[in-house]
């Protein structure tokens, strides 16, 4: 009936009513797909079409979303932090599993007060930068990175396209098993060679099939870190 919660007005006492199937959820550890079943009922029960029924869906999980922010708000968590673990849950098939964001979000917490915590996000938001001044000019992502092109006299691009090659599938187990310590440990391991890669390599290079190619480098540690958070939500 789109009596749908205002600021100042919530007649169904729906945030309430969220709230609580948001504090169910995580009191007793349930790995919930919300969006399926509030998919399934409404076709349902409601007669609805798998279309309107999957766009009902989206709208309640931003709904029990912005709970459950608030829900780790709570636990002093920070929004930044989960919006990030959110963002990345929301790009899984399924919608994002509560129990599964925020094993996600305590780990970020734990690995960006570290010093490679730290030093990785500054790598990352460098990287990203470039990346979107260069989409601005046209530059498309998402293309493969060419390793016969690397220069000889650069070494530092070899090096972190090896350490990305080494870890990604490593990453993705991590990820699948919900190891997000194990995959912020695996992130750790990036630090080294992005930083020497933007002390030591020029990225805006004269030659442009060079030039691109370091981008989509660049645009390829952008997607490994992706499969943890959404670094581009963090401050910092």
């Amino acid at each position: 009936i789109d009596e749908k919660p205002t600021g100042s007005k919530d007649p169904f006492a729906l945030r309430r009513a969220a709230f609580g199937v948001v504090r169910i959820v995580l009191e007793n550890n349930i790995p919930l797909w919300l969006h399926y079943l509030t998919e399934d009922h409404a076709k349902k029960f409601f007669g609805l079409f798998a279309a309107d029924a999957s766009e009902l869906a989206s709208q309640l999980d931003s709904f029990f979303e912005d709970r459950l922010t608030v829900a780790l708000r709570d636990q002093n968590q920070r929004y930044d932090l989960v919006a990030a673990a959110i963002a990345v849950e929301n790009c899984t098939e399924g919608g994002a599993i509560f129990t599964r964001t925020v094993k996600r979000v305590e780990e970020l917490g734990k690995f960006l007060a570290t010093d490679d915590g730290a030093n990785l996000l500054a790598g990352y938001k460098r990287a990203a930068n470039i990346l979107k001044a260069e989409e601005k000019k046209g530059w498309q992502p998402g293309a493969p990175v060419n390793a016969g092109m690397f220069m000889r006299g650069e070494p530092a691009e070899k090096a972190l396209f090896e350490a990305m090659r080494s870890l990604r599938q490593d990453l993705q187990e991590a990820v699948f098993k919900e190891d997000f310590a194990g995959a912020m440990r695996l992130l750790a391991t990036l630090r080294g060679p992005v930083d020497a890669f933007f002390e030591g390599v020029k990225v805006n290079a004269d030659d442009e099939a060079v030039r691109a190619n370091r981008l989509a480098l660049l645009d390829a540690v952008r997607d490994a870190i992706h499969a943890v958070a959404d670094f581009s939500l963090i401050e910092g």
